[in-house]
Formats: structure tokens, sequence, C-alpha cells
């Protein structure tokens, strides 16, 4: 069982690559950050500069979804770095001049002392294999909704956590847990059928569909037992 951008979910189902779980998402942070001292104020000001994504996840689609509205869609350039600490770490040795992030990058950023030039939220969702048995899921999902009534319950509690998520090459830093958010937040409520037609046609519009073999919903969901 496998989170990941909505997009990213519902195109990796589309590619055969098992299949996306209707039944629940996930709202989670993103966000755009800079050095402290670039020239980048605005989202605007990111006309034709690469920012820093992983391919095809959630700090790739985020980008034109987020930018397209202050940007043409030509002017909005991506350069694939990688994932986990690897944009934040290009972002910091002036490889980049700007880098997508996600938690718990975004609040590690913040901490260092980088700006951010745009932030908002994206859905994220649960794939599976094709054999994957519908009770696993089911229980898989009721833990994720316990473990979201225990951070609602009490969130200071569980933010020692995060330095657990801390990538290997920023572990020898200091890092203030009380600070940090609490990262992606769980939803048992089924995903909006408006927000699979929305992501086909965006995928689409951005010139990232070509590896999808199927788009019917209905093909693309766990079969009902």
């Amino acid at each position: 069982i496998q989170g990941a951008c909505a997009w990213g979910s519902v195109c990796n189902a589309g590619a055969g690559m098992g299949k996306f779980v209707p039944d629940c998402y996930g709202v989670s942070p993103w966000g755009i950050f800079v050095r402290p001292d670039s020239r980048i104020k605005r989202p605007e000001d990111l006309k034709d500069v690469p920012v820093a994504v992983g391919m095809r996840a959630g700090s790739h689609f985020n980008v034109p979804y987020r930018l397209e509205k202050y940007l043409p869609l030509e002017n909005i350039k991506t350069v694939n770095v990688g994932g986990f600490g690897a944009r934040l770490s290009a972002l910091l040795a002036g490889e980049v001049e700007a880098a997508s992030l996600l938690p718990p990058q975004i609040d590690m950023a913040k901490q260092l002392g980088l700006r951010a030039v745009i932030e908002d939220t994206f859905h994220t969702i649960w794939w599976v294999p094709d054999d994957m048995p519908a009770d696993v899921t089911a229980k898989y999902l009721r833990a994720l909704d316990r473990a979201e009534k225990a951070l609602q319950a009490n969130l200071p509690k569980f933010l020692p956590l995060w330095k657990l998520s801390i990538p290997a090459e920023f572990e020898d830093r200091h890092w203030d847990f009380s600070k940090f958010s609490r990262g992606e937040r769980f939803v048992y409520e089924p995903v909006p059928r408006a927000e699979f037609d929305e992501i086909m046609q965006q995928v689409a519009r951005w010139g990232l569909d070509q590896h999808l073999k199927e788009r019917e919903f209905d093909k693309l969901i766990p079969a009902v037992a």
C-alpha cells in the first residue's frame, strides 16, 4: 500500500500499476522555497526558472497546478533533482534557484532560514497492487484513521516523531520538532468523482498523460468483492 499525490496515484493506476483507493484521501502541505537572498519574491518571478522537483511525484505535479494561475504553462519550468532531502540539499548548495518541497522538508527549510514563495495544500491518494485483499486495505485505512484521531487529540505528543523522517544528510543538524507543523492530514471520506475528472484533464493539459493506458474511473479502482 503506497500513498502518493492524487495525480501520481491516478496516473500509476492508469499506466497499469495497480489501482487507486477511492475511499479516502490525504491533505498535504506543499511549497516552493528559495534562498533568503533570492531575487524571486512572488510566484510570477518564477517565470522560466527551473524549479527542483521529483519527477512525476507530488513535488512535480504541484508546480503547474499552482503556478498556472500566475504564469503561462510554457514559462513554468521544472528540473528533476529527486526526492526526500535531495531538493532541499540542492537549494542550500546553490545548485537550483527554487525547490518544490513537502513535509518535513518544508519545516526544515523554514528553520534553515529559507523563504517560501508560494505555499498551499494538495490531495494525496493511496494505491494498491491489483491483487491486494480488500480486508487488508480496509484494516490499513482504519489504522490511519485512528492515527489521525490521535494527532488531533494531542499533536505535541507526536511531533518528536518527525526525527524518524529527517533525511540522513540532515541528521547532524539541530531541529526544533516542537515548531514543526503536523504534516499531512488523513480524511476518511471518498475521493470526489469530480476530482478524478479534474485530475485527468490536468495531466492531459500539462502533457503528463503519455503513459496512461486506461482513463475510466471504474477500471482504475479495486473491484468490489
